[in-house]
């Protein structure tokens, strides 16, 4: 496996569910590898790139161009927090010649099996120079069982934060593709460009925002980057963890209700991929309504949330109509 020069993230996921799997995948790699398929629907002349989300895969397309073919590796309105990747999954990167992922720690059971694999492509963490947010117990961000303490990998919630992908993502293709590098550095420009648009149209949404009611319930803990930029408080979360998997205790959940009725909050904002039932129950027994919200993934393309500024867009959108 090549490593961009970028410094990869820690991994420090090691439970024996995830081992198992890998070692599963691992096992099944030399034969998923082992058959390649007649036609693999690559474009002679262009960069074969993998990405870990449709998110990432989006930002990816939109520095590269025509230049690179894009393939991501989650599908629309999935949740990476579950991904597992299958042997088939391996076979595709290995294929590739760069993969991009978001970093920050959340992709570590695919990085491990990227690892154990021997999968050759380039590996870049696209979050690589973002100032990472750590995770505030305090807020509720931090399940009292997480294995998953540290970095909030959540970033893309700040549009300023894939200004910094973009860099990354332009820096890696140019590396990769020197012949192409001037068109990957006009297109990064753009894109930033738009990103510095999308920021200033979030203020102006925000602003309409009473100042008192800028609290936030989500099912996992995923807004605190989206709230120190644009001035609102993450409350707390269903589940009090950066991934949607891990489970609450009874405690856990009777002390987010009584947040939720002493601070006054408007609504609990849920991830349309995820199981709603626990969170529509805290919402009934609190009288406040659940709003559905893209935040793992994108939706289908062409739709409401099919790019990634499209998805920031909707989710202010929503946020800011459920909390007027």
């Amino acid at each position: 496996m090549g490593y961009s020069t970028m410094r990869p993230y820690k991994i420090i996921h090691n439970t024996p569910a995830a081992l198992a799997l890998l070692l599963a995948l691992v096992s099944l790699l030399a034969q998923a590898c082992s058959r390649v398929p007649e036609d693999n629907g690559l474009q002679p002349g262009k960069l074969n790139v993998m990405a870990s989300t449709t998110i990432v895969a989006d930002v990816v397309r939109s520095v590269g161009g025509e230049a690179v073919q894009v393939t991501s590796l989650l599908p629309p309105n999935s949740d990476p927090h579950s991904f597992e990747p299958t042997p088939q999954d391996v076979a595709r990167m290995d294929s590739a010649d760069v993969i991009f992922l978001n970093g920050a720690g959340m992709e570590r059971p695919l990085e491990l099996l990227i690892q154990k694999s021997g999968v050759q492509a380039t590996v870049v963490s696209v979050s690589e120079g973002v100032a990472l947010r750590d995770f505030d117990a305090a807020a509720g961000d931090v399940h009292e069982e997480d294995e998953h303490q540290g970095a909030d990998p959540h970033v893309y919630m700040d549009p300023n934060n894939v200004a910094i992908w973009v860099d990354n993502i332009a820096e890696t293709l140019a590396g990769l593709d020197p012949t192409h590098a001037e068109a990957y550095q006009a297109n990064a420009q753009k894109y930033k460009a738009e990103l510095e648009n999308l920021d200033q149209w979030i203020k102006e949404q925000v602003a309409q925002t009473p100042v008192e009611n800028r609290k936030l319930v989500s099912d996992h803990s995923l807004f605190g980057y989206f709230a120190e930029r644009y001035g609102f408080t993450q409350v707390g979360a269903v589940i009090p963890s950066y991934t949607s998997v891990a489970e609450p205790s009874a405690q856990e959940l009777a002390e987010l209700q009584n947040k939720i009725r002493e601070l006054g909050v408007k609504a609990i904002f849920v991830d349309r991929a995820v199981n709603p039932a626990l969170s529509e129950r805290i919402a009934e027994d609190t009288g406040i309504p659940v709003v559905l919200v893209y935040t793992g993934s994108l939706g289908e393309e062409g739709g409401e949330a099919g790019s990634y500024i499209e998805f920031i867009r909707y989710n202010v959108n929503a946020i800011v109509n459920a909390l007027k």
